[in-house]
């Protein structure tokens, strides 16, 4: 967890597509019901797909 929020996935910045795949996945989950959202980690220098508090599921 990172600030309440469950990390779902984990896309590098860098990429020669940006925040796109992130979006992507995010969207994908959000079709699955999950509060999805796209949050950029600076530390990293990565996009994190996450989902507040409990709202990821096993």
């Amino acid at each position: 967890m990172v600030n309440g929020r469950t990390v779902l996935e984990r896309f590098p910045a860098g990429g020669p597509r940006g925040s796109w795949p992130a979006e992507e996945f995010a969207q994908a989950r959000r079709m699955e019901g999950l509060a999805a959202e796209v949050v950029m980690d600076l530390a990293s220098d990565t996009f994190l797909v996450v989902v507040r508090g409990g709202e990821a599921t096993d």
